[in-house]
């Protein structure tokens, strides 16, 4: 089996900074993780949030925390940081090979979409409280089977905005079945499908940050070789 990971992010418009901030890290007892985090408000003020959150996730996953340690270590860090004022959402998605699972980690009022081949698309959306406001704030954890067929959506609130302007609901898991339902699955098509179909709705000219990450278990025979690509516009 491959894992697929494609990311597509666009900045609000107008706006200077994102405060959307991904990173990647490897576990140190194998496998990868992903964080991505929604600061405050936008610009430059919620870029610092979001970026001191994932340092502080990113950091202890890089020693061995676990998912759920990592998401409260977090969560601490802001509060005593910026004394409980601002707040951030907080996603973490990781591929464990010692337990050989896919562990998702949630501080977000959007919920998390899994495409399974047993069970089809549902929605991990139990109440979820965004990191920094509040001392003792847990993660919702879930742990999946690395599965061949499985698919994860992560996102920010920016992508269920779009569209607002003309009172237009854009429903985040009815697209993504159209699409699955396609044929064309793979992560980069559907990251990138929804961005289009978020920005198209909004124009050009999105209201906040909006950023999409879906990872796909892929049941093909791999090579052996890992491989990245980045597309950056300057």
């Amino acid at each position: 089996m491959e894992i697929e990971v494609a990311v597509a992010k666009a900045g609000k418009w107008a706006v200077s900074e994102s405060g959307d901030t991904l990173e990647m890290i490897e576990r140190p007892h194998g496998g990868m993780s992903f964080v991505l985090v929604d600061g405050q408000r936008s610009g430059r003020a919620a870029k610092a949030i979001s970026n001191l959150v994932a340092r502080k996730a990113v950091s202890e996953l890089a020693e061995g925390v676990r998912d759920g340690a990592a998401a409260r270590a977090a969560n601490d860090y802001l509060y005593t940081h910026r004394g409980g004022r601002v707040s951030a959402t907080l996603n973490i998605l990781s591929v464990d090979l010692v337990s050989g699972t896919l562990v998702l980690s949630r501080n977000s009022q959007c919920p998390t979409i899994v495409i399974t081949p047993d069970e089809g698309l549902r929605l991990l959306d139990e109440p979820s409280q965004p990191v920094g406001v509040r001392r003792f704030t847990k993660p919702q954890i879930t742990e999946l089977p690395l599965v061949a067929g499985t698919i994860v959506v992560v996102y920010t609130d920016g992508l269920e905005a779009a569209g607002a302007r003309s009172s237009y609901v854009f429903d985040v898991p009815a697209v993504v079945r159209e699409i699955v339902a396609g044929g064309d699955t793979s992560s980069r098509r559907l990251a990138d499908d929804l961005l289009e179909r978020a920005l198209a709705l909004d124009n050009g000219r999105p209201r906040d940050d909006v950023s999409v990450l879906v990872l796909r278990v892929v049941d093909r025979v791999s090579d052996g070789v890992r491989r990245l690509t980045l597309s950056l516009p300057l």
